[in-house]
C-alpha cells in the first residue's frame, strides 16, 4: 500500500495556527499590526488580512515614521497604499524625540513601543513581525552581552508591555520564506538600507549568522537554544515567585525582603528576585543587565546596598529594602487630584489636598514632619515618597501619617512581587 503523502502546510496556515495558539479560540474584535514598510512586516500585514476572511476579526494598522531616513516618509505611504487597497484603517505616527544621545536603535524601539501604546486607544492585541532570523540574531546579541537563561531564552511570543500585549505570530518563520511570499503574491514592500549598515549591532549579527549558518550553528539551532532556555526559564520563575511569596512584602510602594532568607537562596534566585524587586519600585521596563544586577547583588550580600535601574537597595538589620531612589524623582511633579498619577504609580487627592503640588518628600519635607511617627517609613526609605506641598511648605505625607488625611494609594504593577514574577 502506497503511504499517503501530505503536502506541508503552506505558509497562511502556519500563520493561522500561530494565531490560534497565541490568540485563540475566544480571538478579540480587534487586532493591531505593527507595519514599516518592511518585507517581514508587509508579509505579516498580507497574511493577516488573508486570515481575517475566515475569523471576522477587524484589523487596525500602524506605521512609525522614525524620520531617521529620507525615505521613512515614503515606506509609511506605502503601507497607508496597501492598506486603503486591502480596506483597513492605517495611521502613521511620527518620532522626533532623538536627540543624538546614547544608542539610537534601542531609543527608536522605546520611542515605538511608546507611541503604539498610546495609538492603540484600549486595544489590548498589537502584532509585530520579528522571524526566527530576528530571535536568532537577538540571542547572538544576549549571549555577546553574558545573558543568563533568561536573557537566552530570546523573545517571548506574547509579551505584556502593561496593558499592551506584544504578539509575534511568524517568530518561527524564516525570512526568506517571507521574501518568497511576497514576490509569489506580488506584494510590495521597501528595504530598509539601514539593514546592511555594520555600525548596529544587529546588522553585524546578521552577518555573523550567515559564517555561523556553514558550522551548524545557524538559525535552527540557535532558535532551538532559546526555545530550551525558555522552558528552564519558567520553571525558574516559578522557583522566584515561590521564594517571593515567603521572603517579601509590599510597605508603601517598597519592595522588603527578608535578609536572613535570601541569604540562604540559590545565586540564579537572588538575582531573579533582586532584578523584579527593582522593576517592581521603579517601573523598569526591562531587566537590568546581568553585571550590573550581579554587582548589585554582591554589594547587598556584603550589606552596603547600592542604586540601579532608578531604584535604590538599602540593607538594614533582618531585612534588604528596594525603594524609589529619590534622584530619579526629585523633579516630577503634578498638582494633587488632577487624575495624573504620580511617578505613574501614586494617585494622590483628597478634598483638603486638591490643586496642591505633589512631590518627592526629599529632605525639606522631612524636616518639617515633626513630631516624627514611631511607625513607619523612616528617613532614608521615606525621602522618595510622595508628598504635598504649598510651596515649599509640607502640607500632607500619608505614609507618615502628616497632614489632613487624603488617598495616597500605589497603583502596583501587581498584588504582590510573587505575582509580578511569574507575569513579567
Amino acid at each position: 500500500m502506497t503511504p499517503e503523502v501530505r503536502e506541508a502546510p503552506s505558509l497562511d496556515d502556519r500563520f493561522a495556527a500561530a494565531m490560534g495558539q497565541c490568540l485563540g479560540p475566544d480571538f478579540p474584535a480587534e487586532i493591531g499590526l505593527a507595519v514599516s514598510g518592511g518585507g517581514d512586516s508587509m508579509a505579516m500585514l498580507a497574511l493577516a488580512h488573508n486570515w481575517t476572511k475566515r475569523w471576522g476579526v477587524r484589523l487596525r494598522v500602524v506605521t512609525v515614521d522614525h524620520g531617521l531616513r529620507p525615505g521613512s516618509a515614503d515606506e509609511a505611504r506605502l503601507v497607508a497604499e496597501e492598506c486603503r487597497v486591502l480596506g483597513w484603517p492605517h495611521d502613521t505616527l511620527k518620532w522626533t524625540g532623538w536627540d543624538g544621545q546614547g544608542n539610537l536603535q534601542d531609543a527608536a524601539r522605546r520611542a515605538r513601543l511608546s507611541l503604539i501604546d498610546g495609538w492603540r486607544q484600549g486595544m489590548r492585541d498589537v502584532l509585530f513581525a520579528h522571524t526566527a532570523d530576528d530571535q536568532a540574531e537577538t540571542l547572538l546579541m544576549r549571549l555577546r552581552r553574558g545573558s543568563g537563561v533568561e536573557g537566552l531564552s530570546g523573545m517571548a511570543q506574547i509579551r505584556e508591555a502593561g496593558a499592551m500585549r506584544i504578539v509575534r505570530p511568524l517568530l518561527d518563520e524564516r525570512r526568506d520564506a517571507l521574501r518568497f511570499y511576497l514576490r509569489v503574491m506580488r506584494i510590495p514592500f521597501a528595504d530598509d538600507p539601514s539593514n546592511e549598515d555594520t555600525g548596529f549591532e544587529r546588522v553585524r549579527m546578521r552577518k555573523l549568522l550567515a559564517d555561523l549558518d556553514e558550522a551548524g550553528l545557524g538559525v535552527e539551532a540557535l532558535t532551538g537554544t532559546a526555545r530550551r532556555m525558555a522552558r528552564a526559564g519558567e520553571a525558574l520563575k516559578a522557583r522566584a515567585a515561590d521564594i517571593a511569596a515567603r521572603l517579601t512584602r509590599l510597605d508603601w510602594g517598597q519592595i522588603v525582603i527578608d535578609r536572613d532568607g535570601f541569604a540562604e537562596t540559590e545565586r540564579d534566585t537572588q538575582m531573579r528576585l533582586l532584578a523584579a524587586s527593582l522593576r517592581f519600585v521603579a517601573g523598569g521596563a526591562y531587566r537590568p543587565r546581568a553585571d550590573a544586577l550581579e554587582a548589585l547583588l554582591d554589594s547587598a550580600l556584603s550589606g552596603k546596598g547600592g542604586t540601579l535601574g532608578g531604584a535604590a537597595l538599602h540593607v538594614e538589620a533582618g531585612e534588604m529594602r528596594i525603594v524609589r531612589e529619590l534622584n530619579a524623582v526629585e523633579t516630577m511633579e503634578i498638582t494633587a487630584g488632577s487624575g495624573t498619577l504620580w511617578d505613574g504609580r501614586w494617585r494622590i487627592e483628597g478634598p483638603e489636598i486638591n490643586g496642591l503640588s505633589v512631590r518627592a518628600l526629599g529632605t525639606r519635607g522631612w524636616s518639617q514632619v515633626t513630631p516624627k511617627p514611631q511607625t513607619g517609613p523612616r528617613f532614608r526609605q521615606a525621602l522618595s515618597l510622595p508628598a504635598v506641598f504649598r510651596g515649599e511648605t509640607l502640607v500632607a505625607c500619608a505614609a507618615l501619617e502628616f497632614g489632613p488625611p487624603h488617598t495616597c494609594r500605589f497603583e502596583a504593577p501587581a498584588p504582590s512581587l510573587s505575582g509580578f514574577v511569574l507575569s513579567h
